[in-house]
């Protein structure tokens, strides 16, 4: 298999794998987003609460803020050495103390690990009047988003099949397709219409796989089968990936393929000592 990437940053990544199947396209994108560990808010110790809001809805905002994570210095609850007690390797305390009027913001948290910080600071948490007041501690763990939507790494995580359009000969130039193009992907030059090109790139990867162009191009009564054929390759796929912040979306994508890596040589493991 190959990996090609069209954009690769911190926040967002976007690639094509070649020679693949679908069911290896669905584990990989149920591995990034249930199999990579986050640190979460999970317990929560309220010692004064006289917001607007009860406790409840208090921690599950709390537990709802994304948190920068270092994988090489914390590891999941459940696979610590503490046997789950939860100790500095595999969780971090934060507490909260403000007093109204203010808007509360995840910025108020106050990390033991200074490296260990809420992604954004400006995420709102509850509004205070005067003489309201919020108090209370809060234990962030590592855990994995199969458990929890809060530990799931990934905001956006998706992929589709490589879209390839086939223009016949019987094309006869109307443009019809060209216009209906939700993406632009085709142009019309010439009486002539083709897969656009920018800066070298051709565009056939935007398509959205609608097939309006099919649907303009019967329209325009050239016969019974449209000019225009849109149809996917079902060994190439296009994954689009978006991270939280918590982590880089590269590790993401590393630490998912490791994941099924490793449960693969387990189960070459458990089939040849039971031979």
């Amino acid at each position: 298999m190959d990996l090609v990437f069209s954009r690769l940053d911190d926040s967002v990544a976007r690639f094509t794998i070649h020679g693949a199947t679908p069911a290896f396209a669905n584990a990989l994108r149920r591995s990034m987003i249930g199999e990579v560990p986050t640190l979460a808010i999970e317990d929560i110790r309220i010692y004064d609460n006289t917001s607007v809001l009860f406790d409840e809805m208090l921690a599950h905002r709390l537990g709802l803020i994304p948190i920068k994570t270092d994988l090489s210095q914390y590891v999941p609850r459940s696979e610590c050495s503490c046997g789950g007690e939860g100790c500095p390797h595999c969780t971090v305390m934060f507490t909260l103390s403000v007093e109204g009027p203010k808007m509360v913001t995840s910025g108020d948290l106050i990390s033991m690990d200074e490296n260990i910080v809420p992604v954004h600071n400006n995420i709102p948490i509850v509004k205070l009047w005067e003489n309201q007041k919020v108090v209370l501690e809060a234990v962030a763990e590592v855990n994995y988003g199969k458990e929890h939507a809060k530990w799931q790494p990934t905001l956006a995580c998706g992929y589709s099949e490589y879209p390839v359009i086939t223009i016949k000969d019987t094309c006869d130039g109307c443009g019809k397709c060209v216009a209906e193009c939700p993406r632009d992907v085709l142009e019309l030059t010439k009486d002539t219409v083709s897969i656009r090109v920018v800066n070298g790139e051709s565009k056939e990867k935007d398509c959205s796989l609608c097939r309006l162009c099919e649907t303009a191009c019967m329209d325009s009564g050239i016969g019974q089968d449209p000019a225009i054929n849109i149809s996917s390759d079902s060994t190439k796929f296009i994954f689009v990936v978006e991270s939280d912040g918590s982590l880089p979306v590269k590790e993401i994508i590393e630490r998912a393929l490791l994941h099924i890596k490793s449960r693969s040589s387990d189960l070459i493991e458990a089939l040849q000592e039971g031979l």
